[in-house]
C-alpha cells in the first residue's frame, strides 16, 4: 500500500532521547496531518543499548505506523543504515533525519505535505537548532550536559505545544543565520523518494563516525539540484537534544572538522563549501518563534544583500 511520506530516522544508543523525538513526529505531536498517511522508520543503527521495539511501535496509530529496525553493524557511519531504509520505505515521498536526537515543531510534516502539492519536485528543509542556551559547542563548557537539559525540558510544556520548544533553544546549530541566512544542512529534509536515488542517496564513502560531512555533502548536491525546487520550512525547526554527540556535543578546540572534512575531500576533491542558493520559504511564524525570526531577519537579510549576484 502507497502512502504519502516516509520518515527515516537514524538512532545510535539514544534510549533516552528516542522517545522525544518519536513523541514530536506521532499524531499526538504534530498537527495537520489528519488527511495525512505516513510511516516512521526508527533505525537502530548497531546501539549497543537498542531501543524497544514495542516503545517505538507505540508511538504509531492506525494511519501512523512506526516501525523498527535494527541494522546490525559495527560502521560508525549511519550511511548504510540510511540508504537501506529509503530503499524500503513505501511513501513516494521520504524524510531523512541523520540524527535521531533532533525533535521537531509541530508542523514539520503538514509542511512537507503543503510543500510537495506546492512543488512536486521539491527538496524541503528545516531549520536546526540546538536545545540550552546557545551553541552546544560552548555552553558544554559551562555545565550544560543531559541533566541540565532534563530539567529545563521539564519546565516546559513541550508535550502539548511542540512549539514551546523554542522557548528553550538559544541558537542555530551553526553559522546559519537562521530562517532568513543560508543553511549548511538540514536535519529533518524531506524529497521524492525517487529523487534521493537520482543523487546516488548518502555516499557510502563517508564512513566517520555520525556519517562526518555526509549530510552537509547531499545538503548541497540536493540544494543545487536544478530540477528540484529547494523550499525551507518558515517557523518550522528541530531541536538536538544533548547526547555526546560526535561534532555538536563537543568543545570547540576539540571539533573533529579537519579529519571529516579531509574525508570529504578525499571523497569529493575540492573543500567544502556551503551553497548559496535563496530558499522559497513556506509557513507560518508562532508566537514561541518570533524573537528568533527577527534576530534571524535581522542578520540574513543583510548577509543576503551582499552576495553578488
Amino acid at each position: 500500500m502507497s502512502i504519502d511520506l516516509s520518515v527515516v530516522v537514524n538512532f545510535h544508543n539514544m534510549t533516552r532521547e528516542a522517545p522525544r523525538t518519536l513523541h514530536t513526529l506521532s499524531r499526538g505531536g504534530q498537527r495537520g496531518i489528519d488527511a495525512l498517511s505516513y510511516e516512521v522508520l526508527a533505525i537502530d543503527n548497531g546501539s549497543t543499548m537498542p531501543l524497544s521495539a514495542s516503545v517505538v511501535e507505540g508511538f504509531g496509530s492506525a494511519g501512523a505506523e512506526f516501525r523498527y529496525v535494527f541494522h546490525g553493524t559495527k560502521s560508525p557511519s549511519p550511511v548504510e543504515a540510511i540508504n537501506a531504509a529509503v530503499r524500503r520505505a513505501r511513501g513516494r515521498y521520504v524524510v531523512v533525519m541523520i540524527d535521531g536526537a533532533h525533535m521537531v515543531s509541530p508542523g514539520v510534516l503538514a509542511g512537507m505535505g503543503a510543500a510537495f502539492r506546492a512543488y512536486a519536485e521539491a527538496f524541503v528543509a528545516t531549520l536546526p537548532l540546538h536545545l540550552g542556551p546557545g551553541v552546544q559547542n560552548v555552553t558544554v563548557l559551562n555545565g550544560y550536559n543531559q541533566s541540565a537539559e532534563d530539567a529545563m525540558l521539564a519546565r516546559i510544556d513541550w508535550q502539548r505545544d511542540g512549539y514551546e520548544l523554542f522557548r528553550a533553544a538559544g541558537s542555530t546549530s551553526d553559522g546559519s543565520m537562521g530562517w532568513f541566512g543560508a543553511l549548511f544542512e538540514s536535519n529533518c529534509f524531506g524529497m521524492p523518494k525517487a529523487a534521493f536515488e537520482r543523487l546516488g542517496g548518502f555516499h557510502p564513502g563517508f564512513m566517520s563516525p555520525g556519517g562526518g560531512l555526509v549530510n552537509l555533502d547531499f545538503f548541497r548536491l540536493a540544494v543545487e539540484s536544478p530540477d528540484l525546487a529547494y523550499v525551507l520550512l518558515l517557523g518550522e525547526a528541530t531541536f538536538h537534544q544533548y547526547h555526546g554527540g560526535v561534532t555538536s556535543n563537543v568543545a570547540l578546540q576539540a571539533h573533529p572538522w579537519e579529519v571529516l572534512h579531509a574525508e570529504y575531500v578525499r571523497l569529493r576533491g575540492n573543500r567544502y563549501i556551503r551553497p548559496v542558493r535563496p530558499p522559497i520559504l513556506l509557513g507560518t511564524m508562532p508566537r514561541q518563534a518570533i524573537e528568533l525570526g527577527l534576530s534571524s531577519a535581522n542578520v540574513g537579510l543583510k548577509w543576503w544583500g551582499q552576495v553578488p549576484r
